[in-house]
């Protein structure tokens, strides 16, 4: 048995087993599982085509760090007035290796690999995928899908806001206070 299929195995016990200290102590492997060229390939279809390659690239790398990072029941910020603690939950790793395999199974049933399909018919795969997902971009890790946790993921990152503003806002950053009756700078290639 190879290791990449003994590695399955473990993660579909683990996936059986509801304790979430299981799937704390799976959720390296679970990371590792993950496809990470499937995971550009996904990133080049459902994030916006305005960034381009390297944008792409940069976004997918951000994702695939988020995921490695990801630590289960750790304290998130609290909101504004507000005493209620809250905590992230299972690691989402798990179910998103497993769906990426079942993207590439599906392409793979159409002759060729995930990556090797034309962008048209690898956006009818993730379609076909998040049928019936409710609409909306929930908290990353509470994404049904893996290409709606990276949405999720990308949309709450300064680029985004940047992108969708046309203007270098640097959200959760700070402009010099000289600087604060200026502008923004506009976005290479917008005007």
């Amino acid at each position: 048995m190879s290791s990449s299929t003994r590695r399955r195995f473990v993660l579909g016990l683990a996936g059986l087993l509801p304790l979430p200290i299981v799937a704390r102590r799976f959720h390296g492997l679970a990371v590792r599982d993950l496809d990470l060229g499937l995971l550009r390939d996904l990133g080049r279809i459902v994030l916006p085509s305005e960034l381009g390659p390297a944008g792409v690239e940069r976004a997918v790398s951000g994702f695939e760090r988020w995921i490695a990072g990801y630590r289960e029941g750790a304290e998130l910020l609290h909101d504004y007035g507000s005493g209620e603690i809250r905590r992230t939950g299972p690691s989402p790793a798990l179910r998103w290796a497993r769906q990426l395999r079942d993207l590439d199974a599906a392409a793979r049933k159409r002759g060729k690999p995930f990556g090797s399909l034309d962008s048209n018919a690898r956006e009818e795969l993730i379609r076909s995928a998040l049928a019936g997902s409710k609409p909306g971009l929930p908290a990353v890790d509470r994404a049904p899908h893996v290409a709606t946790g990276l949405l999720a993921w990308f949309y709450s990152t300064p680029d985004a806001a940047d992108l969708c503003y046309g203007v270098r806002i640097g959200r959760n950053g700070c402009r010099p206070l000289a600087e604060s009756g200026q502008a923004p700078v506009p976005l290479a290639g917008r005007s």
